[in-house]
């Protein structure tokens, strides 16, 4: 077999993730490799680490990307928090909430599940009653922005339930951060992650995390070892901490650069300027989406701007649906997981694609491709009814 170089198609990222990466970061990444110590590229660790609290909204000291994908950051959490026997208070209202508790499992822990209906935010009555039933509960863990199915929980309410209960909070905020309000500190979030490849427009690779000083001391007198040597905070921090750094690994210095253009660009937006910018252009999709006739799976005030979850007309293969829009107008969605496989698809509005020449891309593919599988829709409504809700 011959081999060559590998050149991608060219795509539009409207799914799950990731979304489209800014040009101004593929071309920082591109720049000259340097030391994982190099007293330059510590500078930009210093950097990277303050415009991430800003991000977070938060004055966290132990706040730094997990060299490693988003579900590192929610190991790197459970890794530190977790101990053997401890009880878990893990609140699952789809895929990601599950994976939180088979995390919780593996580290010795012992999880409590509260469950509600995929699509629906996490119901804090549940949560209240789970921890009154469980008053030796360590943990609470909720996923903020639910990506499997673009449902949004109220976490400063769930986060004050916990803290009523003397439980700390963990915090999945992959598919949030950067794209709808998030305020760590406000709403005294103790752990959280994130991933680099949503609404912050980077490549995929790179796991935000942020600890409260509660956390920290809750790491501190842990009564065994941290399991992991990768995601032991204890150890990472001696690299990502301040004063004289130390080796722990060797970081991916050119993604780095990346997400730290990324955080650049968002500070030259402004935190409330992106949130908004993610909110104006779901409106527009929205107006479009419900002019063709089609519906959302989750209520409006629980919606995120950034994830779309659409539910299928009758009779309409999703997966062909997808593939159409893939071979014929190189745009990739999402499809549904778990319980909801086959019957919806997602639409991701994230970061660099959030704008409104995507929104009406998407819209004229989606309408065109589901006219050609003779789906009930209304025809030639969508792109007028997205522009209407821009006025």
């Amino acid at each position: 077999m011959k081999f060559s170089s590998f050149n991608p198609p060219l795509r539009t990222l409207m799914g799950s993730g990731p979304a489209d990466v800014h040009p101004r970061v593929l071309a920082a990444m591109a720049r000259p490799t340097i030391g994982h110590l190099d007293p330059r590229f510590i500078e930009m660790m210093d950097q990277i680490k303050a415009m991430l609290q800003v991000a977070f909204q938060t004055r966290h000291a132990l706040t730094f990307p997990v060299s490693a994908p988003g579900s590192a950051g929610m190991e790197t959490c459970f890794a530190n928090l977790v101990e053997p026997g401890d009880k878990v208070i893990v609140c699952i209202n789809g895929v990601f909430g599950g994976r939180m508790k088979e995390v919780v499992e593996r580290y010795g822990g012992v999880p409590v599940a509260v469950e509600d209906s995929w699509g629906e935010p996490v119901d804090p009555h549940k949560l209240e009653d789970a921890l009154k039933k469980n008053p030796d509960a360590k943990l609470v863990a909720f996923v903020h922005a639910e990506t499997s199915t673009g449902a949004q929980s109220d976490a400063k309410t769930l986060c004050a339930i916990a803290h009523k209960h003397h439980a700390l909070t963990v915090v999945d905020a992959v598919t949030s951060l950067g794209g709808s309000p998030l305020k760590v500190d406000e709403w005294g979030i103790d752990a959280i992650y994130s991933g680099s490849q949503k609404c912050l427009s980077c490549t995929p690779g790179l796991s935000p995390v942020s600890l409260s000083a509660r956390a920290a001391d809750r790491i501190k007198n842990r009564k065994t070892k941290v399991t992991s040597w990768f995601f032991d905070i204890n150890l990472v921090m001696c690299y990502w901490g301040s004063g004289k750094r130390t080796y722990h690994h060797t970081a991916p210095i050119n993604p780095l650069y990346g997400l730290h253009e990324a955080l650049v660009m968002l500070t030259e937006e402004g935190l409330e300027n992106a949130w908004a910018r993610h909110r104006q252009h779901h409106l527009a999709l929205r107006a479009g989406i419900e002019a063709m006739g089609l519906r959302f799976l989750v209520r409006e005030d629980a919606r995120l701007p950034q994830l779309n979850a659409i539910v299928m007309p009758e009779g309409v293969d999703e997966a062909q649906l997808r593939a159409r829009l893939l071979n014929n107008y190189d745009l990739e969605i999402g499809a549904g997981l778990g319980v909801l496989a086959g019957k919806i698809v997602r639409i991701g509005l994230m970061g660099h694609t959030s704008n409104m020449k995507n929104v009406f891309y998407c819209l004229n593919a989606l309408e065109a491709v589901l006219a050609e599988m003779h789906a009930p829709i209304e025809k030639g409504v969508a792109v007028d009814a997205a522009q209407r809700a821009l006025a």
